[in-house]
């Protein structure tokens, strides 16, 4: 049994959506796992109950979506305010995550999307604005991203 009673059906589960969420039936679960459809679609309902999902999210092309422009910035935020700053720099426009740092320093990461150089100056001059200091500005060249390979280890039987 795992962490707030998941078990390996569940992980089983988290690993195939996480593979391809949009693609992955309930039936295209089932021959990956040792239980019926019927069971993933409650289990997955349960684990959106839960908050173990949250949601489905494309994972979006920027630059194909004329967004050549991706810009990653580490800001210091107050520890005590860290969690209020962080939403409101979500609500900035051309935001597309903050990420909150369990560190003194650096403890805010925004990654911005723009199409101009004039729309990154508008976000660093709302970015300004706030209390906030703004620590590093890096352009993102490539990010890449996988599913979480200990979910399903040993249930899921995979090619």
């Amino acid at each position: 049994m795992a962490a707030d009673g998941l078990d390996e059906i569940d992980y089983g589960i988290l690993h195939c959506l996480q593979q391809n969420a949009r693609e992955m039936t309930p039936v295209d679960i089932a021959d990956e796992l040792p239980v019926t459809d019927t069971t993933i679609r409650n289990r997955i309902e349960r684990l959106e109950d839960k908050g173990v999902i949250e949601g489905y999210v494309p994972i979006v092309n920027y630059e194909a979506a004329g967004f050549p422009i991706r810009l990653q910035l580490s800001c210091t935020v107050a520890m005590d305010d860290r969690d209020e700053i962080a939403e409101q720099i979500l609500e900035l426009p051309h935001i597309v995550s903050v990420d909150e740092m369990s560190s003194a320093r650096e403890n805010i990461r925004v990654l911005t999307v723009a199409n101009t150089t004039e729309e990154v100056d508008d976000v660093i001059s709302r970015l300004d604005d706030l209390p906030l200091t703004i620590e590093r500005e890096s352009l993102l060249r490539a990010e890449r991203v996988r599913p979480f390979n200990r979910f399903g280890e040993g249930v899921v039987h995979e090619e």
